[in-house]
C-alpha cells in the first residue's frame, strides 16, 4: 500500500500555519507534536492523511488545495499583487495569505459580488475555461432598461464593436429596471462591452453565481469563507 510521505515543514506551510522560517521555529521550540510527541525535526517525514499533527495542541487540518468564496466589494482589483491599490488577497487573513491564493477570473474593479479564491490551477481553468460551458450569472443596472431586442440579440451571439464574436448568452429584464445577465465566457470586460454594445451602458455590475454556485447572501462586502465540499462540486453543474 504506496503511503504518501511529507516532510512536517511542508506540510505546516500548505496548510498555511506560518512562513516556512517561522515554522522551523515553532518546530524548535517544540510547540508542533505528531501522535502526540514533540517533532524532533522539521524534515520528519510523515503521511500526511494519517498523522495527527497539533500546533500548542490544536489539530491541523491537512488539505492540499483550498478553496474560498469572497463577495468581492467595489473598489478592489481581482488580483494578487498591486504596488498601489488594494487587491482582494488584502481582505483576507494573513495565514490565508500564505497559501498561495489568486482569485479565479477576475471581476473589475467596481464590480462586484461572487469571487472564488484557491491555490488549485487546474479547478481556476476549468471554472474560467469556455469549454466546460458553466454559466456565471451577474445582475446589472444600465442607464436604460434592457427590452426584447437585447435579449434576442445576446441569444444569437453578440459581435462587439472591434470584431469580438460572443457566445450566445441570456439576458431577462428584472421588474426592478435592472437585468440578469448569463455568460459561460468571461473575456475582458465582457457583461460592461455587450450591454454597451446595445446602447445600455453599465452603471452597477454584481456576480451572482458560478453554476451551480450562489454567492452566499449571509457574506458582507468584504466577508469570505472557505467552500463546503458539496458547494465545490455544484461549481462544475452545467444548466
Amino acid at each position: 500500500d504506496f503511503m504518501p510521505v511529507m516532510r512536517l515543514d511542508k506540510l505546516l506551510s500548505e496548510c498555511g500555519v506560518a512562513s516556512r522560517k517561522e515554522i522551523r521555529q515553532l518546530i524548535k521550540s517544540g510547540r508542533v507534536s505528531v501522535d502526540g510527541v514533540p517533532a524532533a525535526s522539521s524534515e520528519l517525514k510523515l503521511d500526511p492523511n494519517k498523522a495527527l499533527v497539533c500546533l500548542d495542541g490544536a489539530k491541523i487540518e491537512y488539505a492540499k488545495y483550498h478553496y474560498y468564496m469572497l463577495n468581492k466589494p467595489a473598489g478592489v482589483l481581482s488580483a494578487t499583487d498591486d504596488g498601489r491599490q488594494n487587491t482582494v488577497l488584502d481582505l483576507v487573513t494573513p495565514e490565508m495569505r500564505k497559501m498561495g491564493l489568486f482569485p479565479v477570473g477576475r471581476l473589475d474593479k467596481d464590480t462586484t459580488g461572487l469571487l472564488l479564491l484557491t491555490d488549485d490551477g487546474d479547478f481556476a481553468h476549468r471554472v474560467i475555461s469556455p469549454r466546460s460551458e458553466i454559466v456565471k450569472v451577474y445582475q446589472a443596472r444600465t442607464e436604460a432598461p434592457v427590452d426584447e431586442a437585447d435579449a434576442a440579440a445576446f441569444a444569437d451571439g453578440l459581435i462587439l464593436g472591434d470584431g469580438t464574436k460572443c457566445l450566445p448568452a441570456g439576458l431577462k429584464p428584472l421588474p426592478d429596471g435592472s437585468c440578469l445577465v448569463e455568460v459561460m465566457e468571461g473575456k475582458y470586460h465582457q457583461v460592461k462591452r455587450m450591454l454597451a454594445s446595445r446602447g445600455k451602458p453599465v452603471t452597477e455590475l454584481k456576480r451572482l453565481s458560478i453554476g451551480g454556485l450562489k454567492l452566499d447572501e449571509s457574506l458582507l462586502p468584504g466577508g469570505f469563507r472557505a467552500l463546503e465540499q458539496n458547494e465545490l462540486c455544484s461549481v462544475m453543474k452545467k444548466k
